[in-house]
């Protein structure tokens, strides 16, 4: 009797969308780093003892890159709990789906179709078929920046806490910075470092060249190596442009606003004023170090910084918020708009419609996410401050990790929409939307009449 070949089982990830599994491999991904934190000699005994929603909250803050934290990192783990948080931070940096081709890689798995657009999907890559090559490069290039980034660092760190504390430390916040993890192991945090050119400028250009995005980094390195066979994307000269402005405004704003200030700048010498108003206008892009008190700041000032976390970085990066491009296309479309112009035009190339749609989708779902959670917030927790409470809402969703002394004084449910907050930051509350909503397989071919009657603006 000729039996039927049995048909091959499709795994999971192959009956999921891109946009699923990089949502389910991130909520797994939460799960087991609450449990390792859960583990016997992470907490410091006689610390600061951390309950299980406040260790959700920093296994979530981890790997999604923010920097958030209920207590100081230095003092409530172990050297044991601050290397699983810097582990959570570096594949929270690199991407969970990353980290498993790689694994693939070395075990000699074939990586199949549906695992290719999984990492389309997390690093925004411009075709399937590049991606294998793509990932040995990303893996090459974020290792040597974060060893150079270490060696810096080690240079102060080695002479003030010897050579195995100082190379830990160098490594620790190479790591933190390149992934934009904002998480800070040093006594005293970076404020010690405010007028300190080699740990302000390191960290700096790593938090700058994570929140770029890996496609942007390697376009711009190869296109130097070779610049006949490797042209500049528009992207990727529209996001170091954005950053550029973003970056100089930022500063500039603070410089203004603090110089007087005798809590923040103003007790600063004036080069040390210009380098604190540079990290400070830097860090509001995803990093979430800061070398001054932002608590002490003005109203203003701390405007400014709402308004560049929301921003954020650059699309395929490290970083959060509704990322640069996005930005630059939304403030085009307007300035078309108001010159009476059709459509967008960036270094003569035309912006498709489509991609001005996705913007505008993508900023009014943060814009609704945001809203929703700070009025949660204010509901669960009404005795901390309006301005606190909304700073510390955009620093959640954007993935950026500064606070205003604000999070170790929220309650448990506070807590959890923080965490809720960073989860959707970091995959994106499009993706997320994308992946979870009900759509039918099948398409209608039917297309309706325009209507032109509906008023808007």
């Amino acid at each position: 009797m000729n039996r039927r070949p049995a048909l091959p089982r499709r795994d999971l990830s192959a009956r999921m969308t891109p946009a699923q599994l990089l949502a389910l491999v991130y909520a797994a991904g939460i799960l087991i780093g609450t449990g390792l934190l859960h583990l016997p000699g992470v907490q410091r005994a006689g610390g600061t003892s951390l309950d299980s929603v406040e260790l959700l909250f920093t296994a979530t803050s981890a790997i999604c890159i923010t920097g958030l934290v209920v207590a100081d990192t230095g003092e409530a783990f172990t050297r044991l709990g601050q290397v699983i948080i810097i582990v959570l931070v570096q594949i929270g940096g690199l991407g969970i789906l990353t980290f498993g081709t790689l694994f693939a890689f070395l075990t000699g798995r074939r990586v199949n179709f549906s695992e290719r657009q999984g990492l389309v999907a997390q690093l925004n890559a411009l075709n399937v078929g590049g991606v294998l090559p793509l990932l040995r490069a990303i893996l090459t290039y974020t290792l040597v920046t974060e060893l150079v980034g270490a060696v810096l660092l080690s240079l102060r760190f080695v002479p003030q806490y010897g050579l195995g504390e100082g190379l830990y430390q160098a490594v620790f916040h190479a790591v933190s910075a390149y992934n934009n993890g904002g998480f800070v192991v040093l006594a005293g945090g970076m404020t010690p470092y405010a007028q300190d050119p080699l740990v302000s400028l390191t960290i700096s250009a790593l938090v700058i060249l994570g929140g770029l995005g890996f496609l942007v980094q390697l376009n711009y390195v190869s296109h130097l190596l070779s610049p006949r066979k490797n042209r500049l994307l528009v992207y990727s000269r529209l996001t170091v442009l954005t950053t550029g402005i973003l970056l100089a405004l930022g500063t500039l704003v603070i410089l203004l606003l603090e110089w007087q200030n005798s809590k923040t700048l103003g007790a600063l010498p004036t080069p040390g004023k210009f380098l604190a108003a540079f990290f400070q206008g830097m860090t509001p892009r995803s990093a979430g170090f800061s070398t001054v008190n932002i608590e002490s700041m003005n109203t203003a000032t701390i405007f400014t910084i709402i308004g560049l976390m929301f921003i954020g970085a650059n699309s395929g990066s490290t970083g959060g918020g509704i990322k640069t491009s996005t930005f630059a296309i939304l403030v085009g479309s307007a300035w078309n708009m108001v010159r009476g112009r059709g459509e967008l035009i960036v270094f003569q190339r035309r912006v498709l419609n489509e991609n001005v749609v996705r913007a505008g989708s993508i900023t009014t779902l943060y814009t609704l996410l945001v809203a929703g959670a700070f009025f949660l917030l204010l509901a669960t927790n009404p005795k901390l401050g309006f301005t606190h409470l909304l700073f510390e809402t955009v620093s959640a969703a954007a993935t950026v990790g500064l606070s205003m002394n604000t999070t170790h004084l929220l309650n448990d449910p506070g807590l959890l929409i923080l965490t809720a907050l960073m989860y959707l930051g970091r995959i994106g509350p499009l993706t997320f939307a994308v992946a979870f909503s009900l759509r039918s397989t099948h398409k209608r071919n039917v297309k309706y009449p325009p209507e032109r009657d509906i008023l808007v603006g």
